[in-house]
């Protein structure tokens, strides 16, 4: 028989922790008892075991320093929460000597409210603001465990892993940034084994939903406000723009069907960036968000690149700058960068992996490298590079600025290639 909250309710406090000791112990020594863990109990009691957690020993991690907490408060989007699970949480928790905690998603409590009696016995537990209660440092509970389960979870007396948790009841569920899907921390109610009910979970999950319907509610305000901001700019652009927040999230397009949500790259800076599927884009920012603009749009000819000048007058400074119609923009280049754009200006008909690794390396074999300094590259120049051979777009025109004596062409390159191309040594 597996146990579930309503029998466990139905039992009673005290014949229910009874029963659960019992089953631990049984599982602990590695014995198959009558009365079966919940699945979800079980998976977690195998991974303390695997991680050698003493199930007898109690845990009680560092608390963090007060200015630290802080700094996870400010940055935590749970704060613009607050109210709300205080507003729906709080008192209940009160009446019931139960008391909320708020973790973030490493499982370090940032915040807890509640009766105050229940308070100075978490305080005994190491049930604090600051504490650590993830489930590999503390065990099997209501914060740790489902923020590595992504559900929520109640756990009733020895459900708890480690022994000194036993006379507690608790009931968590995890929040969900709606803006980006991240998982932001855990809310959970706690209190004595006696004041346990079959129905906490579920008030608690509907106040987690709430929680996450107002950071969605705050979310479309952002986007309103950003869309207002950006009206005036896109009204002056003829090409293709979007305003997008910094979730890629769109507020509002010109020159192209509405979408979503647009890819954004974990990191990027204002400036040119090649963003799937629209190809090379500017991106600015905009008052709450990003202007991104598509410099290639496919098949207009006014906006695709026309010109590259690859710069390799000056030895330290090598550099590649692209024009079109649309304007033009300077990259500078890494030695690396330098010697493939410029052993690729030379066979315009292309090079493979292994004829590059040739030119470059003297050495065939050596593609996986030319394959990720390549990948490298066409982040950037992907509108002027093709692959399958790599190799310059035919429609573009490419120059090679040289410095003066042949002898200075790239002087810290020792590839076939360009020793070739330095000619014959005096």
């Amino acid at each position: 028989m597996t146990l579930d909250a309503a029998r466990l309710a139905a039992m009673g406090a005290e014949e229910a922790a009874r029963v659960l000791k019992g089953m631990r112990a049984a599982a602990l020594e590695g014995r198959r008892s009558r009365v079966l863990p919940r699945t979800e109990i079980e998976e977690s009691w195998r991974r303390m075991l695997s991680r050698g957690l003493d199930p007898d020993q109690h845990h009680h991690a560092a608390l963090l320093p007060l200015g630290e907490v802080e700094r996870r408060r400010h940055q935590s989007p749970l704060k613009e929460v607050l109210p709300v699970l205080r507003d729906a949480l709080v008192a209940v928790a009160d009446a019931a000597q139960h008391i909320m905690v708020v973790s973030d998603a490493d499982g370090r409590l940032l915040w807890r409210e509640g009766h105050a009696s229940v308070l100075k016995r978490a305080d005994a537990l190491g049930f604090e603001v600051g504490a650590d209660w993830s489930e590999a440092a503390v065990g099997t509970n209501g914060v740790g465990t489902p923020l590595v389960t992504g559900r929520p979870m109640q756990v009733f007396s020895a459900e708890h892993f480690v022994a000194a948790h036993h006379a507690w009841t608790c009931a968590g569920a995890p929040i969900v940034d709606p803006r980006d899907g991240r998982l932001l921390g855990v809310v959970d109610i706690s209190g004595p084994l006696s004041t346990m009910h079959p129905a906490t979970l579920s008030f608690v999950t509907s106040v987690t939903r709430l929680a996450e319907a107002e950071l969605r509610g705050r979310h479309t305000a952002a986007l309103d406000r950003l869309r207002s901001a950006a009206a005036p700019v896109l009204s002056r652009i003829g090409g293709r723009a979007l305003a997008v927040d910094s979730n890629g999230w769109v507020a509002a397009v010109t020159g192209m069907p509405p979408v979503d949500r647009l890819a954004l790259p974990k990191s990027f800076r204002a400036g040119r960036s090649w963003l799937p599927p629209l190809g090379m884009c500017t991106i600015e920012p905009l008052p709450g968000g990003l202007l991104v603009q598509v410099c290639d749009e496919s098949g207009a000819a006014g906006t695709r690149a026309r010109r590259v000048v690859l710069d390799l007058s000056r030895s330290r400074r090598c550099c590649v700058t692209v024009s079109g119609k649309t304007g033009s923009w300077t990259q500078e280049l890494s030695p690396r960068h330098a010697e493939l754009l410029f052993v690729l200006a030379l066979n315009r008909e292309g090079r493979s992996a292994a004829q590059l690794a040739e030119d470059i390396f003297e050495d065939p074999t050596r593609t996986v490298t030319v394959r990720a300094e390549m990948s490298r590259l066409r982040r950037h120049l992907a509108e002027v590079l093709a692959h399958r051979p790599y190799r310059f777009s035919e429609d573009v025109r490419v120059e090679v600025v040289r410095p003066d004596r042949p002898a200075d062409l790239l002087p810290q390159s020792s590839s076939p290639a360009v020793r070739l191309a330095r000619g014959p040594h005096p």
